[in-house]
C-alpha cells in the first residue's frame, strides 16, 4: 500500500533535514526576477486585481523555486519587491498588503489558510515551500491596524511596512522582518518604531534578514553578524547600481569579505533603472554571481556553502585595518593633488603618472598609500588613487572612509569618479591600504566588463589589499570602502 500524502511529505522533509544534518555544507539559491509592473494609477484597484497581478509575479517564482528544489536547494531567496513591484502610493499600494502575524503564533498557512484573516499570498507562498521542502524567503507587505491611542498611528489607521517573510521546508512561517531603513522613494511604507534583528535556526545555521538600502547601517545589519553572529544573511534587494562602488555584485561581495559570512542576495531586474545584480557570497568570495543590464531575463544561481563559514578554513583571517598603514611613511608627496565627485561626495585625488610607483593621497584622517606597477602603460587611460574621509548626505547618512584606486572614464581629470564599465590596463601588481578609524572596511576589486574577481586578490591581516594574478586582467576599480558606523 502506497503511503499516504502527509506521511509522504514528513517523511520527505526528515529526509532532507537528515541530509543537511550530516553535512556542514548546503546548497543556496537565489532568483533574479524581472517583475511584472502593474499600471501606474492613482487610484486603488481592486483586492482581485492586485491578486491577479501578485499571481502572475508568483508563478515565475514557482517555477524558479520548483527548479532550485529540483538541483538540491535547501533554500531560495526571492528579490525585494519582486511580488508586485514599486509605483506606488501609500493608498494604491493597500490592495497588495496582507496582515502577517507575528511567527510565533506557529502558524502553516498552506494547511490552515483561514486561521488568520485573507492571506492568500502567504498562503501560495507557504504551499509553494512545503510542496517542495524548501526555505523560501519573499518580500510583502505588511498591514498593520493603529487607532487614536497611539500618537504615531497614521491618519488612515493602519501602519504599512515593507516585509520580508521566510517560510521553512514544512511551509511554517518562520521569520518576519519589518525594514528599517526605508530608501527615499518607499513613502507607501512606515518606518518601524524600534530596529528589528531578526534571526531563525536552521540545520544548516544560523541565518540573518535584512533589506536593501538596510545594509549601509549598523542596525540591523551589523547587529545581526557582530552580536547576534549569523552564519547567513538573507537579502532581497531592489539595488540600483552606482559605479564604482555600489554596483551590487561588487559592494555585496566585498560586504561578506568584510564580515565574514555567507551572503544571499536577490536583487529585481530592470535595467532601465539600473537594477540587475545578485549572487551567492562566502567570506572568501563569490560563489556565483549574475550581473546583465543588456537584456531583461531573470536568473536562477545556485551555490555550494559552508554552513558555518567562521569555522571553515577558508575564511579569511582577522584583520587589522590600519595596521600597515598607519607603520609607513608618507610615500611620495603629491604637487598635483585635486578634488573630484564621485556619488557626490568630494575625493582628493592624485593620478597615476609613471608605470609603477608608491604613492599617498589623505583627506583628513585617513592616508592611502598605493603601491603598483602596470604591466603596461597607456596613454589613452588615465588612473588615479583616491581618498575620502567625511559623512555621505545624499540619498541617507552615513560616515565613509574610503580609498581607491580607479579609471577615469576619459583622460579628462574632471572625469574621474565618473562611471565607467570597461578598461584595457593590466596590473602585474598592486598593494592598497589605509589608515582606517574603523573596523568595518570592505575590500571590492572590480575588472572590465563589471567582473569581480574571487581568487585574484587577497587581505593580509596587516590591512592591505594586494593583487595575486599577475598581471591581472584590465582594471577598473580597487577600494577599501569603509563604513564608520559610530560616527553616524
Amino acid at each position: 500500500m502506497l503511503p499516504s500524502q502527509p506521511l509522504l511529505h514528513a517523511a520527505v522533509f526528515a529526509f532532507t533535514v537528515l541530509q543537511a544534518l550530516a553535512s556542514d555544507t548546503f546548497i543556496a539559491a537565489v532568483y533574479e526576477h524581472a517583475v511584472i509592473l502593474p499600471d501606474d494609477t492613482d487610484e486603488p484597484i481592486s483586492p482581485n486585481d492586485a491578486l491577479v497581478l501578485m499571481n502572475k509575479n508568483m508563478d515565475v517564482l514557482e517555477g524558479a523555486i520548483k527548479e532550485a528544489a529540483q538541483q538540491g536547494a535547501h533554500i531560495i531567496v526571492t528579490p525585494e519587491d519582486g511580488i508586485y513591484g514599486w509605483r506606488f502610493t501609500r493608498e494604491t499600494i493597500y490592495p497588495y498588503l496582507e496582515d502577517i502575524p507575528d511567527p510565533a503564533v506557529n502558524w502553516i498557512p498552506c494547511t490552515d489558510p483561514t486561521r488568520f484573516a485573507p492571506a492568500p499570498v502567504q498562503e501560495r507562498l507557504s504551499c509553494m515551500a512545503r510542496n517542495n521542502s524548501i526555505y523560501v524567503v519573499a518580500n510583502i507587505g505588511d498591514k498593520k491596524p493603529c487607532d487614536s491611542s497611539d500618537p504615531s498611528c497614521p491618519s488612515d489607521g493602519r501602519y504599512q511596512y515593507n516585509t520580508d517573510v521566510i517560510f521553512d521546508p514544512e511551509g511554517k512561517l518562520v521569520a518576519r522582518y519589518h525594514k528599517y531603513n526605508l530608501f527615499m522613494p518607499e513613502t507607501q511604507f512606515n518606518y518601524p518604531k524600534e530596529p528589528e534583528a531578526i534571526t531563525f535556526e536552521t540545520p544548516f545555521g544560523k541565518f540573518g534578514i535584512f533589506t536593501c538600502f538596510d545594509i549601509l547601517f549598523r542596525e540591523p545589519a551589523v547587529v545581526l553578524v557582530s552580536e547576534m553572529q549569523v552564519d547567513t544573511v538573507l537579502f532581497p534587494t531592489a539595488w540600483m547600481n552606482v559605479l564604482p562602488f555600489l554596483t551590487a555584485v561588487e559592494f555585496h561581495s566585498a560586504w561578506a569579505m568584510g564580515m565574514h559570512v555567507n551572503f544571499l542576495a536577490a536583487n529585481t531586474h530592470h535595467t532601465n533603472l539600473s537594477m540587475t545584480g545578485s549572487g551567492i557570497y562566502a567570506p572568501d568570495g563569490a560563489r556565483t554571481y549574475y550581473y546583465n543590464m543588456k537584456t531583461e531575463d531573470g536568473r536562477l544561481l545556485i551555490a555550494k556553502l559552508d554552513s558555518h563559514p567562521r569555522l571553515s578554513p577558508a575564511s579569511p583571517p582577522g584583520v587589522s585595518w590600519s595596521s600597515y598603514a598607519s607603520s609607513v611613511k608618507r610615500f611620495s608627496t603629491n604637487d598635483h593633488d585635486f578634488e573630484g565627485l564621485i556619488f557626490h561626495d568630494k575625493f582628493t585625488f592624485t593620478e597615476l603618472t609613471k608605470p609603477e610607483g608608491d604613492i599617498t593621497v589623505c583627506q583628513k584622517d585617513l592616508c592611502c598609500h598605493l603601491s603598483y606597477k602596470m604591466a603596461g602603460k597607456r596613454e589613452d587611460e588615465v588612473y588615479v588613487l583616491g581618498a575620502f574621509d567625511g559623512l555621505h548626505v545624499v540619498e541617507g547618512q552615513y560616515y565613509l572612509q574610503i580609498c581607491t584606486l580607479l579609471k577615469c572614464q576619459s583622460t579628462d581629470l574632471n572625469t574621474c569618479g565618473q562611471p565607467v564599465e570597461t578598461a584595457q590596463t593590466k596590473f602585474e601588481m598592486f598593494s592598497l591600504s589605509g589608515t582606517f578609524g574603523t573596523n568595518y572596511v570592505f575590500p571590492e576589486v572590480l575588472y572590465s566588463g563589471v567582473e569581480l574577481a574571487p581568487g585574484e586578490f587577497e587581505v593580509l591581516n596587516d590591512g592591505r589589499l594586494i593583487s595575486k594574478k599577475r598581471p591581472t586582467k584590465p582594471v577598473i576599480t580597487v577600494t577599501l570602502f569603509g563604513r564608520w558606523y559610530e560616527k553616524d
